[in-house]
């Protein structure tokens, strides 16, 4: 039993080392198989490349393309990342602009204030101005505010309509209504009626306007003024009858539609006619030296908000500040600029002259240097002599085409009257050294007060 034991024993391990191929002598060069026929295992080295059924050549071409496709991606995600980078240099280089804007408008805005001597207008108690008051030469003496003056104008022209009915109705239209673009499509309209009639006298339906009609009601009913004009021109209101109903009519009498001639003339009235304009009334103040010139009491009326609305001052500096934050055009920032301009309607204007004495007078915001000028002039006694107009930093105001808004007078400042130096000296030659005792003319001396 042993013996058969043995035997296969010795059986089972043939078979096992047939497995494994021919036997090798130990001094016999050793030969490893080739890479296709590695052995299940032995473990796969970084230099082996799996098999593939579709032999070599297709898995190069399948490893270039992988490789392409990876090189695409990170070429395009280098590309995004430099696209970024670029868009915050941008945004970067904006803001710094932005920054450098608002530095370089601070500055300006620091040397205007500079220019007007105070940075804050200090406010008297003492009333200098109750409130800004108009005068219109061209019909009476009379200095109102301004709603006063309009209604003084208004009254003129309707006593004037007994003697002038024409002339005066015209003028009311350009005078009593606002809007110039309305008054121009008005005037058209009533021409054109005019035009009509001349052109066919004979044909009734042209010397009727239905006064219900939309383009008449749009065009002229609308406007003051429109109603005394019809009726100096001839025409009477009238009820006719219209679809089966009854309206009012402006109807021309076909004897006063035969005379061309004064209709022609009425015409020429209408484009001729300019509207009657009311002054700013300087105020003219003289004061003797005073060291309360820098005080001043503004009227509400010189701003172009309420006081309410100034208060919101705060939250409009926030919102400038937060403008920081998004691009602005140049339009953008024109559009602020011309704010900032309107902020003020008038300024209070002192001139303090070379002895000491203070005159003042009222202009409007958006009137140019040039009317102070002819102010100060007026007032002298000797108007031919140049001089200049100086800011308390010695600054001296040339440009006379900017207005008062632009150069930073509003809405009050002080400034100085300086002679030029070059005719000075011909005078005091002249006069011996002397001087005459003031510059200003004497019945405007004659107004001097205290401070």
């Amino acid at each position: 039993m042993s013996a058969i034991k043995k035997f296969f024993q010795k059986k089972k391990m043939d078979f096992k080392f047939k497995k494994y191929g021919e036997g090798h002598k130990l001094d016999e060069p050793v030969q490893r198989p080739p890479p296709t026929q590695r052995s299940v295992s032995q473990p796969r080295t970084s230099s082996q490349s799996p098999i593939s059924p579709r032999g070599d050549a297709s898995m190069t071409e399948e490893k270039k393309r992988a490789a392409a496709a990876a090189l695409a991606r990170m070429e395009q995600k280098e590309k995004q990342s430099k696209q970024d980078e670029n868009i915050m240099s941008m945004k970067a280089r904006m803001r710094r602009e932005m920054e450098a804007e608002k530095k370089a408008s601070e500055k300006m805005l620091a040397q205007a204030q500079a220019m007007q001597g105070p940075v804050e207008i200090e406010k008297d108690h003492s009333p200098v101005i109750p409130h800004v008051l108009y005068t219109c030469p061209d019909i009476g003496p009379a200095v109102l505010p301004k709603d006063e003056i309009d209604a003084y104008i208004h009254e003129f022209l309707l006593s004037q309509l007994a003697e002038e009915p024409e002339m005066s109705s015209a003028v009311m239209i350009q005078t009593l209504n606002k809007d110039k673009e309305k008054v121009r499509i008005c005037v058209e309209t009533l021409i054109k009626y005019l035009d009509n009639i001349t052109n066919n006298p004979g044909e009734e339906k042209y010397r009727k306007i239905r006064m219900s009609n939309k383009a008449f009601k749009e065009r002229v009913s609308q406007l003051n003024g429109t109603d005394e004009f019809l009726q100096a021109c001839g025409f009477q209101i009238k009820q006719l009858p219209f679809e089966d109903n009854e309206e009012n009519f402006y109807v021309m009498s076909g004897e006063t539609a035969e005379d061309v001639e004064r209709l022609s003339g009425l015409k020429e009235v209408l484009r001729a006619a300019e509207p009657i304009q009311c002054q700013l009334d300087r105020a003219l103040k003289v004061f003797h030296q005073s060291s309360g010139s820098s005080k001043f009491d503004i009227p509400e009326e010189f701003y172009s908000i309420n006081p309410e609305e100034l208060k919101k001052e705060q939250q409009r500096r926030q919102e400038a500040v937060e403008k920081l934050g998004m691009l602005r055009t140049k339009a953008m920032r024109e559009r602020d600029e011309m704010k900032e301009l309107r902020k003020y309607r008038f300024t209070l204007i002192r001139v303090r002259l070379p002895d000491g004495i203070l005159i003042q007078g009222i202009f409007k915001a958006n009137e140019k240097l040039s009317c102070l000028y002819d102010f100060i002039r007026s007032s002298l006694e000797n108007d031919w002599m140049p001089f200049v107009l100086q800011t308390s930093n010695g600054s001296k105001l040339t440009e006379e085409t900017k207005t008062m808004a632009e150069l930073g007078l509003c809405p009050a400042v002080v400034l100085h009257f300086v002679w030029d130096e070059s005719i000075m000296k011909d005078v005091h030659a002249a006069q011996g050294g002397g001087a005459t005792s003031s510059i200003l003319k004497p019945d405007i001396m004659a107004q001097i007060q205290s401070l």
